[in-house]
Order: structure tokens, then C-alpha cells, then sequence
């Protein structure tokens, strides 16, 4: 009887993933794109804390792996130069520009890490003790808990195809971050927009491969989102500054002047937050916003001791040089009006289109007080 042979069956070789699929072959530069997408946080994480092993004195080490985890994932450009310099793969310019700054960025991690390490020492050497955290050690836990991961979930969730968005003034609002946290967010998201910009525009060829699934318009959609937040970043520092406890001007007495005033303290649809109204009396230039009615107010006075408070009403302006008008955009335009010099922000105010009116000069419930300037 005659043997019939078998047909082997062929295995389709694995294809490669994570670390062991990193295009080293392709540049450094693609290696930056590929960890920004491909790599998981377990990975990143390995990478930056092999790197400091490695190429920091067991000091330093010890204080820089005390720092938050996310300090080890939320910036994937540095896990990737980890990773190059680990892997001891040749260096161009660029690759010597980012460990460059990759050794700056452990160094500042050194001084955070070094108060925490010394916590958890104080706190192992007496359980029983109670460690008082630094206000910069609760800060930095509170957004690594919170904001950090935020961003984290929302990338996901792009990286997942859906069309999330993120409101970071909310989220700071919610989680009761302080304007100073932004220092540590903005990093991170200016990262993206420079990512999603060069794929966009066709910059960068790597960036392009890299983001070869996403169309144009998803594109278009995650830079506006990006800049949103930037925004709103900006919108958070100029509310703690307008905030920020100011020393009553002269020898009148302006709280007494601001008792029956009458003002609206924050709004949520623009993102806006008053300066406190003891900031008005003695200032000579004032600009407010109505919410209600859209409507943009510069009062300017000419009195030496400047503007005064009777009852809801602002005294002594100029209505000559005062003027008000009925904003198109209020949220292209007042940021303009929160950082920019009286000169700058007169050649924009001249710019626009609308009718230039006369100020009534009374205050009420939809009023925000922008700011108030002694020039």
C-alpha cells in the first residue's frame, strides 16, 4: 500500500511589535514618531528609568526615581532618546540635541525627587511618624493624579479613533488646580501640536508616515483642539492674576466705594474671571466685558485721583476718549485686551468693524471687569 505524505502546514511568522519593531534602521527621527504612537506606558517607563541607571551617579538616580511616575511616560520624545542611547545607537545632530536635553531633564527631576526621597525615608524609618508634604510635593502628586491623567485618557481615546475632547479650564476647575499648575501641562500638549502641525503641513516626512492613518480633517480637528487648550491655559493664568490680592491705591477708602457694586465674578461659557473691583478706584483705564449683550467697554479718565465708585456707577470718565462696542468675536479679542499693552490693544480696537458707541458707565450682574490699568 502506497504512503501518502502529509501537507505541512506553514506558520506565518509574528509580525513585530512594541520595542523590537522600533524603524531604527530609518533615523532617529522616526524612532521619535514611532514611540509617540506604538509604544505602551510600561515600556516608556523602562526605558527612561534604564536610562538614568545607567548614565546618572547612584545619588542622583536615587532621587530621580522618587519623582511621580507620569514623569516617566508623559513625554515620549525623551523615552525614545532613552531608548537610543540605551540601545548605544549612533548619534546625527538631532539625536545629540535631544540627549542634550533629555541630561537637562533629569537634572531638574534630581531637585523634585530629592525632597520626595527624603519623605519616604523619614516615613520608613517611623511608620508611626506623620510627613508633612511641601506644597510643591502635594502640587505635583495632585496633577499626576489628576490633569495628567486626563490627557493621558484623551490621547487614548484618539489613538482609538474617537473624537474626544478635553476642556482643560473645567478640568482645572474641577480638580481645583492652581494657575502654576499649567507649567506642567503645557509641555505636554505643545508636544502634540507640533506632531499633528507637521503631519498637517507636510514638514516632516516621519511625522507624515506617522500619521499616515489619520485624513486631513481629523488632523485639522486635533490641532484646533490643541490650540483650544493652549487657550484655555492662557485664560487660567490671566484669571489668577486678576485675582491676585491687590494693596488699596491712596488714601480713599475704595472698599468702601465698591460696597453696592455690582459685577459678575466668573463666567463659564467664555472663560472669564473679574479682577477684584478695589482694583478700580485710582485706576485710569478700565476695560469690561456685559456677557449678556457681548458688549466691550474702555473707560479712560483724565482725573488725577482717577476713577471713582458711586453706588454701580463709575465717576469721572472721559466720554470723549471712553468708548464701548458690540464684540463679533469676544474670544479672539479679549484676550487682547488681558495681555496687551494700551497702544497694541488701541491699533486692534481700531481694527474692527463694528460701531464705536459712548459708555454709560454703570455696572451690573453680567458684567466681568477685565482689567484696570494705571496708564
Amino acid at each position: 500500500m502506497a504512503l501518502t505524505k502529509r501537507k505541512q502546514k506553514k506558520v506565518r511568522a509574528r509580525g513585530k511589535s512594541g520595542l523590537s519593531a522600533v524603524p531604527i534602521d530609518k533615523g532617529f527621527e522616526s524612532a521619535l514618531y514611532y514611540f509617540h504612537q506604538n509604544v505602551d506606558r510600561k515600556d516608556l517607563i523602562n526605558q527612561l528609568k534604564t536610562y538614568v541607571k545607567n548614565n546618572m551617579d547612584k545619588e542622583q538616580a536615587r532621587y530621580v526615581l522618587s519623582c511621580p511616575e507620569y514623569k516617566f511616560y508623559a513625554f515620549t520624545h525623551y523615552c525614545a532618546t532613552a531608548f537610543w542611547i540605551n540601545s548605544g545607537l549612533p548619534h546625527d545632530e538631532k539625536s545629540q540635541r535631544y540627549s542634550e536635553s533629555l541630561y537637562k531633564y533629569m537634572i531638574n527631576l534630581t531637585e523634585m525627587g530629592k525632597e520626595l526621597y527624603f519623605e519616604k525615608q523619614a516615613k520608613d524609618k517611623d511608620s508611626d511618624k506623620i510627613v508633612t508634604l511641601s506644597p510643591m510635593q502635594r502640587l505635583q502628586n495632585k496633577i499626576g493624579e489628576t490633569i495628567m491623567q486626563d490627557l493621558l485618557d484623551l490621547e487614548d481615546k484618539w489613538m482609538a479613533g474617537d473624537k474626544a475632547e478635553l476642556d482643560i479650564y473645567q478640568e482645572f476647575k474641577r480638580h481645583g488646580l492652581p494657575s502654576s499648575a499649567t507649567n506642567s501641562v503645557r509641555p505636554v500638549i505643545e508636544g502634540w501640536l507640533l506632531d499633528y502641525e507637521d503631519a498637517y503641513h507636510k514638514r516632516c516626512d516621519d511625522a507624515v508616515e506617522g500619521y499616515a492613518h489619520l485624513k486631513r480633517p481629523e488632523l485639522n480637528r486635533r490641532i484646533k483642539c490643541c490650540e483650544q487648550m493652549l487657550a484655555d491655559l492662557d485664560r487660567l493664568k490671566a484669571a489668577a492674576k486678576a485675582t491676585r490680592a491687590t494693596k488699596v491705591k491712596g488714601p480713599r477708602s475704595a472698599d468702601k466705594q465698591i460696597a453696592k457694586v455690582k459685577y459678575k465674578k466668573e463666567d463659564n461659557e467664555f472663560k472669564l474671571v473679574s479682577i477684584p473691583p478695589v482694583k478700580i478706584p485710582g485706576a485710569i483705564r478700565l476695560f469690561t466685558f456685559n456677557t449678556k449683550t457681548r458688549v466691550l467697554s474702555e473707560y479712560i479718565t483724565q482725573a488725577a485721583d482717577g476713577f471713582e465708585i458711586s453706588g454701580t456707577s463709575i465717576k469721572n470718565f472721559d466720554q470723549v476718549n471712553s468708548r464701548c462696542t458690540k464684540l463679533r468675536k469676544p474670544d479672539a479679542f479679549i484676550p487682547i485686551v488681558q495681555s496687551k499693552t494700551p497702544n497694541q490693544i488701541d491699533k486692534e480696537f481700531k481694527s474692527l468693524t463694528t460701531k464705536i458707541n459712548v459708555p454709560n458707565g454703570r455696572l451690573n450682574d453680567d458684567t466681568i471687569l477685565l482689567r484696570a490699568l494705571d496708564k
